[in-house]
């Protein structure tokens, strides 16, 4: 742990000694992760957290004696553990204010009774303990997983941490200039740099500030403050100590917090700031954006840097860390060069734009007139204007623009280099024989070698290439193709025939009557549609309706379509379709634009084919395309489900990992998961869950293997082929994508009792509440279904319970997440149901009765009706029924009682009926307005919240003022129809409720007239 904190925890003091901790973001992540392994601890190591400590672990506390329970012996100011080494002295001693700890166990104790307060401890500890005690190995190998898990962590956190750099700043301050000056609307009076030095590395600090990572220093001047002396660093923006009134030099110590950047500083420190601001984004987000399809690459070319400078002034915010990421990210280094006026870099490009002007060709129309770094930036505001209005929101892969990566002049370069480049120039100046030769020869490079594919970039070659994909010549334009096909695995290059107007040549070339260029075509457009702006490219130019038609390619001949689909050109064709189809259909967009264009179909008649490199991207395609409810529909129309599962017996790894994901996507239906079954899918599903070696595979078996869990049909022939034994077998070391399918089908499959038994043979209850500690949210969902269907079992909830599972469970409901909080919820209700001492155990989670009641004041109605749930498990305890009350649940519970969830409802009125049993509950209902609203649910159509409701109406008209409410609302009429229910809880409970009643009724009848 000490490497940890000496080299990633940040100190006040240089060194390790005494000192504080900062309170920085990385500082408290790195605290956590201790809390979380000490609070683990005590029951993870038991026997290593009774070992003691040759020296205590000793600081000041600010815990108060009187919050230390059962297992310790206070007096007054002084607090001792029951618990003692062998001389009798105890393991915990507080005397106020200071705490000495000499277990793990203890110290696990004093965080869970630390409560809110854990944080400040745990820092306390660690700033005081400078004690170099000896422990034992097994402790001593468990802090140094510690450590190394911390390092991890730290690293994972500095990576998430966003780094300023010179131009990122410049071009903030640039854009708050052009919105600055002594208007109202305007965001700032004035902002200007201290210093009109700039330095060849884009920083204004002086060389010895640079070293601390500092860019420069900016005086800003807002309307409603002082002004303000900013420094802009790498790590982020934050006030200085301003200009001194004698010298004018400034005072470089910080005097704040650190900010992102500059415009979230401002925001804080100036109010009229942030409103001005507010108004100019709003202001250029109404602008209207038009799509236009089928204009030329030159005319969006023309329109960019408008819709940019809208995109970057309305969205500036949003998108500075999107706009950091753009420029070429690269250390910054002090550097004593003044800039000169044009750069050897701006030199290099000016050259290069003039050569290429000379030999004229495509790049002259397709290029900007703007620097690269500029042109990068126009680009992603475009797309982020067009991410807005597009339908390509559920892309994932590679839709991040990448660096332009250039050769340096002076680098050393093979001789590779060289000789591509003198090649292009033949394919720029020679003949048709030439070029054909020329092309030839590139060919014959290894073009998977990154130097060989920038070199042809470099000197121009993509114009080129792109240029002979329009001429009449076959032969040159299928060489250009294969050489485009090849090289088009680089992201680089992908993104360069973009911009180069590519895409839309070779979508023309799939009109031809040429098998070959149809191919090469399609191939070439798989690699390039990675990312979402050539996606969209391929769609706008028609790609999508032509892709489709070469999966059918086979009807054109005057064979039967059948038979001609088999030859091999004509396979060829269709799987180079498929290729690019399954490329572009990562976009919901282009999902439905191949259904549209019949895509379906076809894709099913080339499912039936024994071809396995014409079946992995029709599967793939059908996979990315089932996600989608339309196509699941469809998929079932066309018996695609019986094809799959016949894939799955194949001996090639990547068919079956695309099968199994198609069925896992697909099984979300009851229909599909019927099919699979009867189709005889379920068998090789669960052989293919003993090979463990393909990560990838095993993610997508066990996903199809979860959702057909779902049908208890499919459970019962899973438990047939032993598929059971292996799932638990499979909840430890595997990664997180393959646990949370394992733990789901699990969770599925434990709803039936003969399934419960055998997991808890097997020794899956151990591993399954291990898994509640970790962070995944998926896996939490599913690992704490897993585990309440488990608890339904009281030999199982024995297990859970000495695991301490129920804690576990519990401290789950303090996720920031609402599926984990509603799931472990109602995990706790079977836990709290099967215990043995439910109301002690319930009493000793320290907090934890305030913890639930307040979950009622959560915005989701799952988690509110799961907290219903549990608050009706406890509630059966009367002490703890008592503490409830104290804890306000009665005014919570009746503002929840205007609501029209059923599922709320149910656990709403079943909560209440069971509160109703403690002191004056009744009235308290009545008072806070909640008789009326339970009186509507009775109009339900759903006979759970009938029973539920005229139960706690019954205890509610206990109380006479309730009994009015009721009457007043229609409840008699009501609960007469319920008294005829075959429900017989229902038939009581009306009964009963229309019996208080009637007795308050006679009773104020026979006053009357007595």
């Amino acid at each position: 742990m000490g490497v940890a904190l000496t080299r990633s925890a940040q100190w006040t003091a240089a060194g390790h000694g005494a000192k504080t901790l900062e309170v920085t973001p990385l500082n408290e992540a790195i605290v956590k992760e201790i809390i979380m392994f000490v609070e683990s601890f005590i029951y993870k190591y038991p026997q290593e957290a009774n070992y003691v400590f040759v020296e205590p672990l000793e600081w000041k506390t600010n815990l108060d004696p009187s919050a230390f329970g059962s297992g310790y012996a206070v007096s007054g100011t002084t607090v001792k553990s029951e618990e003692v080494d062998k001389n009798g002295e105890p393991l915990l001693y507080l005397s106020v204010p200071q705490i000495k700890i000499r277990s793990f166990g203890q110290l696990s104790r004093m965080l869970y009774i630390a409560k809110n307060m854990k944080l400040k401890e745990a820092q306390a500890c660690i700033e005081d303990d400078d004690s170099e005690s000896e422990i034992k190995m097994k402790i001593a190998l468990q802090l140094k997983q510690l450590d190394l898990h911390l390092l991890n962590h730290s690293l994972k956190h500095i990576s998430l941490e966003i780094r300023l750099n010179p131009g990122t700043v410049k071009n903030d301050i640039e854009l708050l200039k052009q919105f600055s000056g002594k208007g109202k609307q305007t965001v700032l009076e004035s902002i200007e740099y201290t210093s009109d030095y700039e330095f060849s590395n884009g920083c204004r600090a002086p060389p010895w500030r640079q070293i601390k990572g500092e860019i420069c220093y900016v005086l800003v001047k807002p309307h409603d403050a002082e002004t303000l002396c900013v420094t802009c660093s790498k790590e982020g923006v934050f006030l200085n100590g301003g200009k001194t009134d004698d010298e004018g030099q400034i005072n470089y110590e910080r005097k704040g917090e650190i900010y992102k950047d500059l415009v979230t500083l401002l925001k804080e420190k100036s109010a009229i700031f942030s409103e001005n601001m507010s108004k100019q984004e709003i202001k250029f987000s109404e602008q209207p954006q038009k799509d236009q399809p089928n204009e030329a690459p030159k005319e969006e070319v023309a329109i960019t840097h408008k819709a940019s400078v809208t995109s970057r002034k309305s969205t500036q915010e949003k998108n500075r860390i999107n706009l950091g990421r753009s420029q070429l990210t690269k250390r910054l280094e002090p550097s004593l060069n003044w800039r000169t006026s044009v750069s050897s870099k701006e030199s290099r490009n000016t050259l290069r734009d003039t050569q290429v002007e000379k030999h004229g060709g495509k790049l002259e129309k397709s290029r900007s007139s703007v620097s690269p770094g500029r042109a990068q930036l126009i680009r992603k505001s475009v797309e982020k204007i067009e991410e807005i209005i597009s339908d390509s929101s559920s892309e994932s892969e590679e839709d991040e623009e990448q660096p332009d990566h250039r050769q340096e002049a002076n680098a050393d370069l093979p001789s590779e280099y060289w000789q591509i480049q003198k090649l292009v120039k033949y394919l720029k100046g020679g003949n048709q024989t030439a070029t054909v030769i020329a092309l030839c020869s590139m060919k014959d490079f290894n073009l998977a070698q990154e130097t060989c594919q920038l070199a042809i970039r470099d000197v121009g070659g993509l114009e080129v290439l792109i240029n002979l994909l329009e001429t009449d010549e076959v032969k040159c334009k299928i060489g250009s193709l294969k050489i485009l096909k090849e090289i088009s695995h680089n992201p680089q290059i992908r993104r360069n025939i973009v911009d180069l107007g590519g895409l839309p040549v070779m979508v023309n070339i799939l009109d031809s009557p040429h098998k070959s260029l149809k191919c090469l075509a399609a191939e070439t457009i798989a690699n390039v549609a990675k990312f979402r702006r050539a996606r969209r490219v391929v769609r706008r130019h028609g790609g999508i309706t032509k892709l489709v038609a070469l999966l059918d390619c086979g009807k054109h001949s005057g064979e039967p379509a059948q038979s001609s689909l088999y030859e091999t050109r004509d396979v060829e064709v269709a799987r180079c379709g498929a290729l690019a189809l399954w490329s572009c259909s990562k976009s919901y967009a282009n999902k439905e634009a191949i259904r549209k264009a019949g895509g379906i179909p076809l894709l099913a008649r080339l499912l039936k084919t024994s071809h396995e490199n014409m079946l992995i991207p029709v599967v793939g395609t059908l996979q990315e395309c089932a996600s989608e409810e339309n196509y699941r529909a469809a998929i079932k129309a066309e018996r695609i489900i019986e094809n799959l599962v016949k894939n799955l017996n194949s001996e090639n790894e990547q068919l079956q990992e695309h099968c199994a994901m198609a069925i896992y996507q697909c099984a979300e239906d009851e229909e599909t998961r019927d099919l699979v079954r009867l189709h005889g899918g379920l068998k090789p599903l669960a052989s293919l869950l003993n090979n463990t070696d393909n990560k990838e595979r095993l993610a997508a078996v066990t996903g199809a293997i979860w959702k057909c869990s779902i049908s208890k049909e499919n459970v019962t022939k899973f438990r047939e082929y032993k598929a059971i034994e292996t799932l638990v077998g499979l909840l430890t070391d595997q990664p997180e994508e393959v646990l949370v399918n394992v733990v789901g089908a699990l969770g599925e499959c434990c709803q039936e009792h003969e399934n419960r038994v055998i997991i808890r043979r097997c020794g899956g209850i151990q591993p399954l509440v291990n898994l509640l500690v970790g962070i995944n949210q998926a896996l939490l969902v599913n690992v704490t279904k897993a585990v309440g269907a488990c608890a339904v079992e009281p030999e199982s909830m024995m297990i859970i319970d000495r695991l301490d599972g129920v804690r576990l469970l519990w401290s789950l409901l303090k996720n920031p997440h609402p599926d984990v909080k509603a799931s472990a919820a109602w995990a706790l209700c079977p836990c709290i149901q099967n215990a043995k001492d439910a109301g002690e155990m319930v009493r000793s989670f320290v907090g934890g009765l305030e913890l639930v009641v307040n979950l009622l004041k959560s915005d989701n109605k799952e988690v509110l009706a799961s907290v219903c749930a549990v608050i009706t498990n406890i509630a059966k305890d009367q002490e703890n029924l008592a503490v409830i009350t104290d804890h306000g649940v009665v005014p919570l519970l009746s503002k929840l009682a205007n609501t029209n969830n059923d599922k709320l409802r149910r656990h709403l009125a079943e909560t209440i009926s069971r509160c109703c049993m403690w002191g004056r509950n009744r009235v308290a209902f009545g008072e806070h307005k909640a008789v009326a609203p339970l009186v509507r649910y009775l109009k339900s159509n759903d006979t759970n919240v009938h029973r539920a409701t005229a139960q706690a109406l019954y205890q509610l008209s206990e109380d006479a003022d309730n009994c009015v409410t009721m009457h007043e609302n229609g409840a008699v009429k009501l609960l007469l129809d319920m008294v005829g229910s075959p429900d017989e809880e229902l038939q009581e409970a009306a009964a009963g409720c229309i019996s208080n009643i009637r007795r308050l009724a006679l009773a104020i009848e026979k006053a009357r007239y007595s």
